[in-house]
């Protein structure tokens, strides 16, 4: 299976609260949750929805789970509309969690991935199927990329700047040079841009 990333983002690089204001949005002082909210048209709502579709399975962190498991795995589609899609691939395809704090996960299809997490993930990239997906799950996909796991990340740029909470790629971290696959601009200025991992950058020689 291909290993993909998809990840809501702001100009500044924000990933936190994109979605609301939960405790766990709330985190370290952060109060400007809900910024991806409505910011994208029917293009974007439809693209969203075949990303998920073409799931064959999804690997989480411990955080971005529980918040999943505690909003996805218990609405149903009247709760939803326009997001049938997305409700039914998370809770009909296996889901998988990178944690060690994790015993008892509720979400029905569920499995915990711990000790060597790095062998495990290959292990199920080598599994016959067309896609992996990362949702949210920010300090996973760090992890993910350092580790070069990682095929193709798509970022769903939303057009504003928060000014806080955390982001998805650390002040210092490993670096890596990108090929862009895809991009796409939708009505209200949200752009989709998927890259595929190509290596260590170039830089300018002393």
């Amino acid at each position: 299976m291909k290993l993909t990333t998809i990840t809501q983002i702001t100009l500044d690089g924000v990933t936190q609260g994109n979605g609301g204001a939960s405790d766990e949005d709330r985190g370290n002082g952060f109060e400007r949750g809900g910024w991806a909210r409505g910011k994208g048209d029917a293009e974007t709502v439809a693209f969203i929805n075949r990303t998920y579709e073409r799931a064959d399975a999804f690997l989480f962190g411990r955080r971005t789970y529980e918040l999943f498991a505690g909003s996805w795995g218990t609405m149903t589609a009247q709760d939803i509309p326009g997001w049938e899609p997305v409700l039914r691939a998370l809770n009909a395809r296996p889901k998988y969690v990178a944690s060690t704090t994790l015993t008892e996960p509720a979400w029905s299809g569920t499995t915990l991935l711990s000790g060597d997490l790095a062998n495990a993930i290959a292990d199920l990239k080598a599994k016959p199927g067309g896609e992996l997906q990362v949702h949210g799950s920010s300090t996973l996909i760090r992890w993910l990329l350092e580790h070069e796991l990682v095929d193709e990340l798509t970022l769903i740029v939303i057009p504003v700047i928060v000014g806080q909470g955390a982001r998805l790629f650390p002040e210092n971290g490993p670096d890596l040079a990108l090929d862009l696959a895809e991009s796409r601009t939708d009505s209200k200025g949200v752009t989709i841009q998927v890259y595929r991992p190509a290596g260590r950058p170039r830089y300018a020689t002393a």
